[in-house]
């Protein structure tokens, strides 16, 4: 049991997380930071598109992010994971994997979410590198190379008519519908090449992407292939405290207000956990949203009762 009670939990410290932190350490109110250390994007090697931080490490941006915050003596970072959260507002418990206690006014759920990728030989060790999820991060580099688009569901056909304003573009159906005319046609127009037969592997020198290779023996050069996995919650803490959940574009999303409030009184969410739409500056801004809303909620509570 830690020794004193925080105005603010914040779980989560990569963009949201820390972005929430912020606001309430200049707010001069008490927030302890619990971090496990696995942001969603540690995968990648640079975050592109974040004001300022164009081609950053993602763990140099946290990094740097964390010790600016270690200057605030109000704030203080828990290395460890939240397994258990409970309460209510004013009064909520959090339990860590070490077994710890600590008690909280607010709670800022920053906990991100996971990918689930598909089961194709040489796909998952290149997630993050050569294989893509979103051309704004990770689409420039690649300019002008053969990119292909990997169907995993059937809105992939329109990712694949957007991926090729980065290059020339296959879509993999990989046993996946052949779609309609409609949309073939569209496809033919944006110059996409469809290969309906499917993938045994991902082939290339380390991380790099050189060639899938088909069941029919033959190797395409694709130097980046794009996919929308399925996503779900990182973490249980929303639904052990009966946040309300929608479904996302892909997969479950914790239901917010403009102010990033749940459904639960007291409880605030930010970053990919909480929205559709994912990339650093979202997460960052909806961090900013949350901690500065926490803010005010602990500033007027309990006036209209005095």
């Amino acid at each position: 049991m830690f020794a004193k009670s925080f105005d603010a939990a914040v779980i989560g410290g990569s963009y949201a997380g820390l972005s929430a932190a912020m606001q309430l350490a200049r707010g001069r109110r008490h927030v302890a930071v619990i971090d496990a250390g696995k942001p969603r994007n540690r995968f990648a090697t640079a975050s592109h598109g974040f004001f300022g931080q164009d081609g950053a490490e993602p763990a140099h941006m946290i990094a740097a992010a964390r010790e600016k915050l270690t200057a605030y003596p109000n704030v203080y970072f828990i290395a460890d994971e939240a397994v258990d959260a409970s309460g209510q507002e004013g009064a909520f418990a959090v339990t860590l994997a070490s077994g710890q206690t600590l008690r909280a006014s607010r709670l800022v759920l920053a906990t991100g979410i996971t990918d689930i990728l598909p089961d194709l030989p040489g796909l998952a060790e290149r997630w993050g590198v050569s294989v893509l999820h979103c051309p704004y991060c990770h689409g420039y580099e690649f300019g002008g190379a053969p990119l292909g688009v990997l169907a995993t569901t059937p809105h992939c056909a329109e990712k694949a008519m957007m991926i090729t304003e980065w290059g020339p573009t296959t879509l993999f159906l990989n046993g996946q519908p052949m779609p309609d005319a409609g949309v073939l046609a569209k496809l033919a127009r944006r110059r996409v090449t469809v290969e309906p037969i499917s993938i045994t592997g991902l082939d290339g020198q380390g991380q790099a992407l050189q060639a899938v290779v088909l069941s029919d023996g033959r190797r395409l050069a694709t130097t980046a292939i794009y996919l929308t996995p399925r996503t779900v919650m990182a973490s249980p803490l929303a639904e052990r405290l009966g946040c309300a959940f929608e479904d996302g574009f892909f997969g479950p999303i914790i239901v917010t207000d403009g102010k990033k409030a749940t459904s639960v009184a007291g409880v605030f969410a930010a970053g990919d956990a909480a929205r559709g739409m994912h990339n650093a500056t979202w997460a960052s801004a909806d961090g900013v949203t949350a901690g500065a809303a926490v803010h005010h909620s602990l500033i007027f509570e309990g006036l209209d009762a005095a």
